[in-house]
């Protein structure tokens, strides 16, 4: 890997760690509903533009079925759990469910793709799921009553990343990955649009509140994303998924710099068992595909 590559994957941790930061800023005052809306259609409509400014044609006439599909599994209910967990979690607890994402898809892929689900991808599963265990029985200081649920309900997002490539790989989407990427977001965010209503925001949008907004959508979901396929199409997708090891550490960093959350000895150990289990699966992965 390149030095310049290496750059954009650290680089890539920091931002999409950073995501919960802003979420555990942004959802007290804006509720959950608007947070997540506010991320995706902002950043949708961010890269629309940038789509107009480099002539990249989406196609949205023949393939808005797919980025509305992409858009609510992959962005729009993710974004939506995270935020409504963020209301009970803390930054550092949903960083940690983040990384079983790829855990999932091992799961997934040898359900529905076929692919052989290994010894290797086996002992990395339980491994991880042990992580989970431990972390949920190590629940924060000021614990709220809805602490257990909002950590079960969490992993619906980790579920949806892993259930996404899934459905790429499966029905053969054919749209490009960066019209994917900002399309996709633009169709989840005019879909959660309507619930504003429903639920809205009880607070005021002060220009902290917006300079917080326009972090999460612009650059968490933005710029991360253009970094993410771009590492995608230089390295690979196997080396590229190594921005999964690096987000909990981050997210974990910014979370005690930023939130002064309390991060424990025994959040630390569960992390290190659902990124060891995430390596295994990795590990086999790249060894099926080489082969």
């Amino acid at each position: 890997m390149r030095p310049v590559d290496l750059m954009r994957l650290l680089v890539l941790a920091a931002i999409w760690g950073a995501s919960f930061i802003f979420l555990r800023v942004l959802v007290p005052v804006i509720g959950p509903v608007t947070t997540a809306t506010l991320r995706v259609l902002v950043a949708g409509v961010a890269l629309s533009i940038y789509f107009k400014i480099i002539r990249l044609d989406a196609e949205w006439r023949h393939l808005w079925k797919e980025y509305v599909f992409v858009g609510v599994i992959n962005s729009g209910i993710p974004f939506l759990v995270y935020a409504w967990a963020a209301q009970y979690l803390q930054a550092s607890y949903l960083v940690i469910v983040n990384s079983t994402s790829p855990l999932f898809g091992a799961i997934f892929s040898a359900i529905w793709l076929g692919e052989r689900f290994t010894a290797w991808k086996l002992a990395g599963t339980l491994v991880g799921a042990v992580g989970v265990v431990l972390v949920a029985r190590v629940p924060p200081p000021d614990l709220n009553p809805m602490f257990g649920l909002a950590l079960l309900v969490s992993l619906l997002a980790p579920v949806c990343y892993a259930l996404a490539p899934i459905y790429i790989n499966k029905s053969r989407v054919s749209a490009k990955p960066t019209a994917l990427a900002g399309t996709s977001q633009l169709a989840a965010g005019l879909l959660l649009l309507p619930l504003i209503p429903l639920a809205p925001p009880t607070g005021t949008f002060t220009l902290v509140v917006i300079l917080n907004v326009l972090g999460l959508s612009l650059l968490c979901s933005g710029v991360a994303f253009i970094l993410y396929f771009r590492l995608v199409v230089d390295v690979g997708p196997t080396k590229a998924l190594m921005v999964t090891f690096l987000v909990p550490a981050f997210g974990m960093l910014w979370s005690v710099i930023f939130l002064s959350e309390r991060v424990t000895a025994d959040m630390i150990a569960g992390c290190a068992l659902i990124v060891s289990g995430t390596a295994l699966v990795l590990r086999s992965s790249a060894r099926a595909g080489s082969q």
